[in-house]
């Protein structure tokens, strides 16, 4: 009697496949491909069924791009202010000053931002006149004059 070697028939299994849960657009075909290979003669897939899933697919790529996009943009914009205002750096901002006493409102007052930072998730520019601002409290931004008097460390000490 012959003996089979059942190496030669079976397959080591050694090697565990992990299957994906997102189905894409290779896997989308290769089940179309196979409903159409496997689709019985007598009966076979109307065409109209055949776009109708070809219509959907199109319809669910899209949509994945579109919530793809929507993720990179909700990302870009969570940028940290102290970033997003860096560019603030040298420039003269003029804003509203107010009386540290009694809250009325002054004159606009003008001076030259040194730094930035963040206060509760908000920009704060320092200035060359010893004021901390919000950036919220701008009026003006322009760049700096070499004779102008906003660069100079005095203004607003009066």
């Amino acid at each position: 009697m012959t003996t089979i070697d059942p190496s030669l028939y079976l397959k080591n299994q050694t090697s565990s496949r992990t299957p994906s849960p997102d189905l894409g657009k290779d896997e989308f075909l290769k089940i179309l491909m196979t409903q159409l290979q496997n689709q019985d003669p007598s009966n076979p897939m109307e065409d109209k069924e055949f776009i109708s899933q070809m219509a959907s697919f199109s319809s669910l790529e899209q949509t994945m791009n579109m919530a793809n996009s929507l993720e990179k943009l909700v990302t870009n914009q969570s940028v940290s202010p102290v970033v997003q205002y860096s560019h603030m750096i040298g420039k003269n901002v003029s804003y509203q000053a107010y009386d540290q006493e009694t809250g009325a409102k002054l004159d606009i007052e003008t001076s030259g931002v040194i730094a930035v930072s963040q206060h509760e998730g908000d920009a704060v520019l320092e200035l060359k006149n010893g004021e901390k601002i919000y950036a919220e409290a701008i009026t003006q931004i322009s760049e700096p004059n070499d004779d102008s008097p906003a660069t100079d460390d005095s203004e607003g000490s009066e």
